[in-house]
């Protein structure tokens, strides 16, 4: 297997999609925010000093999706065309889910899993003064679609 962002001589560059053709794409990446069970009482009460957390995080995951070529470097500049960012309370803390599609010449995997990292560190941010033990996890690529490869699904892992 070749690694596509390597040269010849082994020095990163970014891949030439100039040829290929914007074809419809989609991919979803999840990842949690485990806290303690106080938090969770506090998340659910809508108590939290900052303001609505979950409603932060959602907005700042939309953001981060549209931004992510600032961040990896040698990420395409596409066309971000829809962002979904769900965040919900549960037991164990608060689980994010984010869905990104474009109609672009490349995949959108890495605005996916951006919009869930973006979207944990704001809750971090929005609660460490309540809980500094919270821990972001299980950020992962759960499915992605169109393109070359096509469709691909995480398979069940016990998560």
């Amino acid at each position: 297997m070749s690694l596509t962002h390597l040269d010849a001589r082994g020095h990163a560059h970014m891949v030439d999609v100039t040829e290929k053709s914007p074809t419809v794409r989609a991919a979803t990446a999840a990842g949690r925010v485990r806290c303690s069970p106080e938090l969770v009482r506090t998340l659910r009460e809508g108590t939290a000093p900052k303001g609505d957390v979950l409603a932060v995080a959602r907005v700042a995951g939309i953001a981060a999706a549209k931004r992510t070529p600032e961040l990896l470097p040698l990420a395409h500049v596409i066309g971000v065309h829809g962002v979904a960012v769900d965040v919900e309370i549960d037991d164990e803390g608060v689980a994010i889910t984010a869905t990104v599609r474009t109609a672009d010449r490349t995949g959108v995997e890495m605005e996916a899993l951006t919009a869930v990292s973006v979207a944990a560190l704001n809750v971090v941010d929005m609660v460490k003064g309540l809980d500094r033990s919270v821990t972001i996890t299980d950020v992962r690529l759960v499915s992605k679609s169109g393109g070359r490869s096509g469709e691909w699904h995480r398979e069940e892992d016990g998560r």
